[in-house]
């Protein structure tokens, strides 16, 4: 059964905590290099990677390792992203434990992209064991359970996230999902009308609305979840409901 849950949200905007990385007692060279690298890391990759390889065999140290790492990102070689920045984050050489934080947080997402679930549920307990009041590093862990299909596991980080965040739409509809998955049918449907009475006429919620009826064989009732979601719904939510309800079609 596939589960809405696996759709990966990879981290659009890579913090850029450069004092936090480079130290206070660096250089100004050093820091516009790592500032121009991190710029080249999302534009020019294959410039920024090659950049920074030079960089760490000249003693360019995390910063220069950091800059490679998220040019790998760009490059879509997440598996080697990910390998890099757990490295990074435990290792000695960063000393500011939000900045080790952040680095967890991207090498699970980096492993999330890799199709990586148990290496992306390693790094974001790392994650969390520094930030334990973050409702989106619960989000990104549940989604890495998602992948192995730990269930119960999902539901309880959905739970922290929401205990967090208690309004946030798409934690319930996450929720939601998952309960769907372990066939928590009553749990399932709360949830999404909790995300509609927040957001009525949101196109994640009214997909996964559908798809809970269809999975109860409610078709009729899916249909019209699929139509309405097709008003309101964009990207891949959109998507999803088009395919459903071409796949109702007689």
């Amino acid at each position: 059964m596939l589960c809405r849950i696996f759709t990966i949200i990879f981290l659009s905007g890579w913090p850029v905590v450069a004092q936090a990385a480079i130290g206070s007692a660096a250089s100004v060279p050093d820091r516009a290099h790592y500032r121009r690298c991190l710029a080249d890391a999302n534009a020019n990759p294959t410039i920024a990677l090659s950049d920074a390889e030079v960089w760490v065999k000249s003693g360019g140290g995390v910063p220069a390792e950091h800059c490679a790492a998220l040019a790998l990102v760009t490059l879509k070689r997440y598996a080697e992203a990910g390998t890099r920045l757990d490295r990074i984050a435990g290792g000695r050489s960063v000393l500011d434990a939000g900045f080790r934080v952040a680095l967890y947080d991207q090498a699970g997402n980096a492993w999330l992209l890799a199709g990586e679930g148990a290496k992306a549920v390693q790094s974001l307990t790392g994650a969390l064991a520094l930030s334990a009041g973050d409702a989106d590093l619960f989000t990104d862990l549940a989604r890495a359970q998602a992948m192995v299909r730990n269930w119960h596991e999902v539901v309880l980080d959905l739970n922290a996230a929401l205990q967090l965040s208690p309004r946030r739409v798409d934690l319930l509809v996450l929720r939601a999902s998952a309960r769907r998955a372990l066939k928590q049918y009553a749990e399932a449907r709360s949830d999404i009308e909790a995300a509609l009475k927040l957001k009525p006429a949101d196109g994640d919620a009214l997909v996964e609305s559908g798809l809970l009826r269809k999975q109860l064989g409610d078709l009729g009732g899916a249909r019209r979840d699929f139509q309405a979601a097709l008003k309101t719904a964009s990207g891949v939510a959109a998507v999803e409901a088009r395919e459903n309800l071409d796949a109702l079609k007689p």
